[in-house]
């Protein structure tokens, strides 16, 4: 049975659950539905608070949704309509971007910017800070540019379309610069490989994993597709010491089956942690959901 009404449902992504509503994030903007806790069945036509641009090649379309600790803002994640502005930067209004509104959409802020294509958030448990995963840009060889986890500093700048980890000048650019804003770019904090497609992110809190799991961040890598050999296609966790982010290190792999051919089993994307404290990941080619438990 289908919950909610079909016409409302264009490639949605994230949802949220806040104070007598239910959100729905379509890659055109952003809904929300009347709902009580335990409801199995969104009911009534849904509204519209914030819409989204949907154009672009490829259109990055995946948009993510969160609420603030005190559940008083919404942040809401747009990727960019293209690699690199090449089609222009008027068509990047508003994209590349985590966006803040009010519950009801309005009062919209750009909270950070240049940051190419940014799906995962989520709240480091330690520090308070809005943290995401970013997919970054292709076709500059099968080392470059590494996607990333981040810490989001409101009014920061991350460099996209212009240059890429911190002030290296995208090479497509060279004819017009924009030097003032490389320069000004803010360095990200975890690389995460190169064509990875890194995408979901959750912060672990609970207490069934071992102790050093506690606080750290496990990060949904979808895999490559601009790349000579796999890169990606697995769950990795990133472990965090007082708040700050150590190496990287690989969780849940072997969704790659045949990479000479071209074959994998899976590929992760979301990632959230169960009630009981086991980590659920979303996998969309597979078309199934893991849950990963820690053996007692």
């Amino acid at each position: 049975e289908r919950y909610v009404f079909k016409d409302q449902l264009n490639q949605n992504l994230g949802m949220l659950v806040l104070d007598g509503y239910f959100y729905i994030a379509n890659t055109d903007g952003l809904y929300r539905y009347a709902y009580k806790e335990g409801q199995n069945k969104l009911e009534g036509e849904g509204e519209k608070i914030v819409a989204l641009s949907a154009s672009g090649y490829n259109n990055h379309w995946t948009r993510n949704v969160i609420a603030n600790k005190e559940g008083s803002k919404l942040y809401i994640s747009v990727g960019s309509a293209s690699n690199v502005g090449e089609q222009g930067m008027d068509k990047e209004e508003r994209r590349a971007a985590i966006l803040e509104v009010n519950t009801d959409g309005s009062d919209e802020i750009i909270y950070a910017s240049g940051i190419r294509n940014p799906v995962g958030m989520d709240w480091n448990p330690v520090t308070g800070e809005l943290w995401t995963a970013v997919n970054e840009r292709d076709k500059i060889g099968n080392n470059l540019v590494p996607d990333y986890l981040t810490s989001v500093k409101k009014g920061g700048w991350y460099g996209w379309p212009y240059s890429y980890y911190g002030d290296i000048n995208d090479p497509r650019w060279e004819d017009d610069p924009h030097q003032n804003l490389v320069d000004m770019t803010i360095v990200p904090d975890v690389p995460l490989g190169s064509h990875t497609a890194s995408l979901g992110l959750t912060f672990y809190t609970a207490s069934q994993f071992p102790e050093k799991y506690k606080n750290g961040a496990f990060v949904g890598q979808h895999g490559s597709w601009n790349r000579a050999e796999f890169a990606g296609y697995k769950v990795v966790f990133v472990p965090f010491q007082n708040g700050k982010p150590q190496k990287p290190v690989d969780f849940l792999t072997g969704f790659i089956a045949d990479e000479a051919a071209g074959e994998v089993y899976g590929r992760p994307v979301g990632v959230t942690v169960a009630p009981d404290g086991s980590l659920l990941v979303n996998d969309d080619d597979g078309g199934v959901i893991w849950r990963v438990s820690a053996i007692e």
